[in-house]
Parts: structure tokens; sequence; C-alpha cells
């Protein structure tokens, strides 16, 4: 399967779900993560180990943690090679003053979006699919 390439396609088809739980985001250097703890994601980079974990969890383990976080999955098979779709989910929720953390996934794209503001971003979705699906 190699997902779904056609902007207006994307746009148009996308419904976003709404996960349950708040994510935060944590970084370790030199540390393992938990045992008990199974991570939404987990990236490697130069300075520790990003990790995308349910605050719950971070908070139960004394993890400090960073940006308090919805995530909202995109309900359509995006291909990893798809041009400007993020990129337009973005700018439309940059103009409701609303931070993104995207993240792409082999099937589905997801969004990290600030705790509370899970129904603004939801309606921005709706909003996006809606114009993407007149034109």
């Amino acid at each position: 399967m190699s997902g779904e390439k056609n902007l207006d396609v994307l746009l148009s088809s996308m419904t976003g779900t709404l996960v349950d739980d708040v994510f935060v985001f944590v970084t370790l250097k030199d540390k393992p993560l938990p045992a008990n703890i199974r991570p939404r994601l987990m990236f490697e980079e130069e300075e520790g180990t990003t990790y995308i974990l349910r605050k719950q969890d971070a908070e139960a383990e004394s993890i400090a943690y960073d940006f308090p976080s919805r995530m909202i999955t995109l309900n359509i098979h995006s291909s990893l090679e798809a041009v400007g779709f993020m990129a337009r989910i973005a700018t439309e929720l940059a103009k409701e003053n609303m931070g993104v953390n995207p993240v792409a996934a082999f099937f589905h794209d997801h969004i990290f979006i600030p705790d509370g503001r899970e129904q603004d971003a939801l309606r921005v979705l709706s909003e996006i699919s809606a114009a993407a699906a007149q034109d």
C-alpha cells in the first residue's frame, strides 16, 4: 500500500479522531525508559532520546516533561511522499494561534496539539476538509 498522494483527495477525505489520553514529550540521555512504560513514539537524537508518553505514565515515574498535548489521528492513508498535506494543516492551525507537532507514520499522520485546544483543532480540520470538498 503506497497511500494517497493527491492533495485535494487527502484534504477533502480526511477526518480527525481524538485519541483518549494526554500525551507529553520527554527526553532521556543515557537513561533507559522504565520497562513498565510503553511509549507512543521514540526518536533518537544526538542530544538524547525523545519519547511521547502518556502524561500519567511520566508523572507516575517522576519523569520531567514538556508540551501536554492531545493526539489527533488523521484518518486517511496518506503517502509518505504526499506533498503539502501537513503544511496545509499546520498553516490553518497556525492561523488559530495553535502550535502543532506532526508525526508521520506508515498509514496515517498524527498531530499533537496543546491540551485544551483539541476541539478547536477538530473544528479546523473539519473546515479544511469541507472547503477542499467544495473546490
